[in-house]
């Protein structure tokens, strides 16, 4: 009985810690561009994106497509590199386990 309520004790700390890692992550950025910088995006590790800057030359009426593809590229990337950020900080905590939908 003595185990089980210090292993208990330990999931809760291990539980504490990674809710604050969770939180954490609001804080914590990564950023992308595309086009070769002309358009840039910024994402938070909760994958929300924080920023988009799109440059003036870029911006052409008669061709749309490229621009959207541009903003597409750098989003998708930026997103990638949050669930990266999110697989190294929370993956410390969960490494060993296999939780579905941790991540």
């Amino acid at each position: 009985m003595k185990n089980m309520n210090q292993m208990m004790k330990q999931v809760k700390k291990m539980q504490q810690q990674m809710e604050k890692a969770q939180e954490e992550l609001k804080n914590k950025t990564v950023q992308s561009s595309a086009g070769g910088g002309m358009v840039t995006v910024v994402a938070n590790g909760h994958k929300e994106i924080v920023s988009i800057e799109i440059k003036q030359e870029v911006v052409d009426p008669d061709d749309i497509e490229m621009l959207q593809d541009l903003v597409m590229t750098a989003v998708n990337d930026a997103l990638k590199q949050a669930d990266q950020l999110i697989a190294q900080d929370l993956g410390k905590y969960t490494s060993g386990l296999n939780i579905p939908g941790i991540f």
